[in-house]
């Protein structure tokens, strides 16, 4: 899937709002520096953690709250 679809997916989880994406992303960025084991089988190598993080969000595996 392309990243542009996965973005569209990602924002319709938190109802096109931008802002809440991006902090959303941010917070589990932060978590898989920390540690954190991705809940998705990566479909490449090498992914970039905003990639794995977009695309948690946009499968529905990360909750996302408002702010």
């Amino acid at each position: 899937m392309r990243i542009e679809q996965i973005n569209a997916r990602a924002l319709e989880k938190v109802n096109y709002d931008r802002y809440l994406l991006s902090q959303a992303i941010a917070k589990r960025v932060n978590e898989l520096i920390n540690g954190a084991k991705p809940l998705i089988e990566l479909p490449k190598p090498n992914m970039q953690l905003t990639e794995i993080a977009t695309l948690e969000i946009a499968e529905g595996l990360v909750k996302v709250k408002e702010v």
